[in-house]
């Protein structure tokens, strides 16, 4: 289950009142890249693409947390009965689905990193989660980075970007563009697409 477009955007607004900030424009640029890059794929739907993209980073809506706003996003998403973003909202944040190379603070609940890590032994990820895992390591806040610079600047912000991780972005961005059939930031509009 998902909400539309529509629905979803308004939860997005809704959730940026709570706790502003460039987290709302970014899953906005995840959203475009998600929708373009779906767009060439003859399997995939683009607008379940923009709507898990929208909502990917939802969590946020309930604080400043860094693994929590996994937790918060999916037990949201859940409780509104939109399954398919609960499930992106928890798989984004890991590629190789383990917690063990989360970059940022485990600032959860022992409650919810069991919850977290029941969901990712439990889940076969598809073509949807490794999209969004994909665009979320491309989107800035105001447009489409560079996946190398933008997981730099991770690294510098962090002190570190676990090299299996990163190697497992790239991979990614192989797959889609082999998919598509096109250079990715072509389909993504990476020197024109900018919001506002």
């Amino acid at each position: 289950m998902l909400p539309t477009r529509e629905e979803a955007e308004k939860l997005l607004q809704e959730a940026e009142q709570c706790n502003p900030g460039p987290w709302g424009n970014h899953s906005r640029v995840t959203a475009h890249c998600a929708e373009k890059i779906a767009g060439y794929c003859e399997d995939m739907d683009s607008e379940k693409a923009y709507i898990v993209g929208l909502l990917h980073d939802i969590g946020r809506k309930f604080g400043t947390r860094h693994m929590g706003h996994v937790a918060d996003g999916y037990s949201y998403m859940m409780s509104l009965g939109y399954d398919e973003a609960a499930r992106v909202c928890l798989t984004h944040s890991f590629n190789r689905q383990t917690t063990d190379d989360y970059i940022g603070n485990f600032d959860t609940t022992e409650e919810e990193l069991k919850m977290i890590h029941d969901a990712l032994r439990s889940i076969v990820m598809d073509e949807y989660d490794r999209l969004i895992q994909l665009c979320d390591s491309l989107a800035g806040a105001e447009e489409v980075l560079d996946i190398e610079e933008r997981m730099g600047d991770v690294k510098r912000r962090y002190g570190g970007y676990p090299e299996e991780k990163w190697n497992k972005n790239l991979a990614i961005k192989r797959h889609f563009e082999e998919k598509m059939g096109k250079d990715l930031y072509i389909a993504v509009e990476k020197d024109h697409f900018r919001m506002g």
